[in-house]
């Protein structure tokens, strides 16, 4: 009797773990540079919904394997085992073990890998390029015997990899070329992403520093840090203000200007954050900012199609 009882409870605490697992609140960075990629594409009369889908499940599957990758090599890791308990450190607090956090990491690459070789069929060896480079970016972010996240090249390769790459991978799967304006649409995206990063790395100053973790914010400083978080910020608005005046985007790419309202809540809690325990809001406010700029660039930029202004 007692088993059937307690197998519901136990099967939503492990949805739960493996929801955490996930860390959700980094996904909006897998999400965004597809959608605006495709927005572009849909603009120039080429998209594909049915690509799009498989794009956003590769790209949230990989970011998956990237936070599960994470998380097995640094509970491998004796400073990992200092850190802060938070809710996605599903090893630590017993709720997955490394071996599953591994099994699924393999599961969901393994699923990422036969709709990114479907891409590749659809749109050529560029596109295969693109993915390996980001598979084997994702895995060597967090593991090996030199983590790139841990020798200061973590938040140029989120800027690279999850700015410019997707957004020209993703634009050339539909339109099989790559554009300047898919290039220039692309780097406010990489600047918002990246923002994330520097919150997270403004958050976790403590932490990398006693691991040895080489970070802009551990080489010069929480101020140095929220500077650069500012500019970042700044930078993805402007850009698409200059993009819109001088006639490469249409002026209804302003509608990302809307996202002014969450950037100056985040920025907010960036500004006066002072520890990690008041700098978290500050993280996952960076994030909603990420998704709410890139959904309305998105939309801006597809509404052009019907729209001659």
């Amino acid at each position: 009797m007692s088993g059937p009882v307690h197998a519901p409870g136990g099967l939503r605490q492990k949805m739960r773990a493996w929801y955490w697992a996930g860390r959700p609140f980094t996904l909006s960075a897998s999400v965004v540079p597809i959608v605006v990629g495709s927005a572009l594409a849909f603009r120039d009369g080429v998209a594909r919904p049915g690509l799009l889908l498989l794009m956003l499940l590769a790209s949230l599957l990989v970011q998956v394997v990237a936070n599960l990758v994470d998380e097995f090599s640094d509970h491998a890791r004796p400073e990992g085992k200092e850190k802060l308990l938070a809710p996605y450190k599903v090893i630590a607090l017993g709720l997955l073990s490394s071996k599953s956090v591994k099994v699924g990491a393999a599961v969901c690459f393994g699923i990422a890998t036969v709709i990114g070789l479907y891409m590749v069929s659809v749109a050529g060896w560029p596109v295969l390029a693109i993915c390996l480079a980001g598979a084997a970016t994702a895995y060597l972010y967090s593991a090996g015997p030199k983590p790139l996240g841990v020798i200061g090249l973590g938040q140029p390769l989120v800027f690279l990899f999850m700015g410019p790459a997707m957004v020209l991978g993703s634009y050339y799967v539909y339109a099989k070329a790559f554009t300047w304006v898919a290039f220039l649409i692309s780097l406010p995206v990489g600047f918002t992403i990246t923002a994330i990063l520097a919150a997270n790395d403004l958050r976790d100053l403590e932490e990398d520093r006693s691991a040895g973790k080489v970070t802009p914010v551990t080489l010069f400083g929480r101020t140095f840090g929220k500077a650069e978080w500012t500019l970042l910020v700044t930078a993805a608005f402007l850009l698409v203000v200059i993009l819109v005046l001088t006639g490469i985007l249409g002026p209804l790419a302003l509608l990302s200007l809307l996202a002014l309202f969450p950037a100056i809540k985040a920025f907010k809690g960036i500004a006066e954050g002072k520890d990690r325990i008041h700098l978290a809001p500050a993280l996952r406010s960076s994030g909603r900012l990420n998704l709410v700029f890139g959904l309305l660039l998105a939309v801006g930029v597809a509404m052009q199609r019907f729209v001659s202004l």
